[in-house]
């Protein structure tokens, strides 16, 4: 075999039981074909299959009288992903689902899969400066700006840890408002600069 197999033809290659039960007997140290059958438990036709598969896929060395020999640098080569194009930007899984649910400023749609839903409003969060305290209505007009359904919006930051909230006293004193701080999601921190 010229082209070392890659990861899924060695998945591929591996699925079946006789072949991997050959490979772990030659791995532990069957060279022939009756030590490979003594070892794995196999009848003496379907180890030789399961062997020359196993050499035909590149991943064991040997048959036609040689012993049989693992090549674990094939084994190394799949496991190691191959190298990217440096000229091409790698996108973060975080920056694709935004790229997805966010155009032009706007949430297209709120993902229903959780995962995408976190990374959602822990952009959302970033509007949201730590350590301030800000009245629902103030909550209300910026996340308005991503989202006609600014309350459903509110309701996940709160429920997944990315606001806060309690009634304070309004400062008339007649009823209480609801205040919302940030208690979750990423921060951006600045370098420090040197003195």
């Amino acid at each position: 075999m010229d082209e070392p197999p890659g990861a899924r033809e060695l998945v591929a290659l591996l699925a079946e039981p006789d072949r991997l039960k050959a490979l772990a007997a030659v791995a532990l140290g069957a060279e022939t074909l009756p030590e490979v059958v003594d070892r794995a438990g196999l009848e003496p036709r379907a180890a030789a299959r399961a062997l020359g598969r196993l050499v035909a896929g590149g991943l064991l060395d040997g048959g036609a009288g040689k012993s049989y020999r693992l090549r674990p640098q094939v084994l190394r080569a799949a496991a190691i992903p191959p190298p990217t194009d440096a000229a091409a930007p790698v996108e973060s899984p975080a920056a694709d689902v935004l790229r997805r649910f966010v155009h032009n400023g706007r949430l297209l749609a709120v993902p229903a899969a959780r995962g995408k839903r976190l990374v959602v409003l822990d952009h959302l969060a970033g509007l949201f400066e730590p350590g301030r305290r800000y009245p629902e209505s103030e909550v209300n007009e910026l996340l308005k700006r991503y989202h006609d359904d600014y309350a459903m919006l509110r309701r996940y930051l709160v429920d997944d840890g990315f606001l806060d909230r309690a009634d304070e006293p309004a400062p008339s004193g007649s009823r209480s408002i609801k205040m919302y701080w940030r208690t979750g999601g990423s921060v951006e921190l600045e370098p420090p600069t040197s003195a």
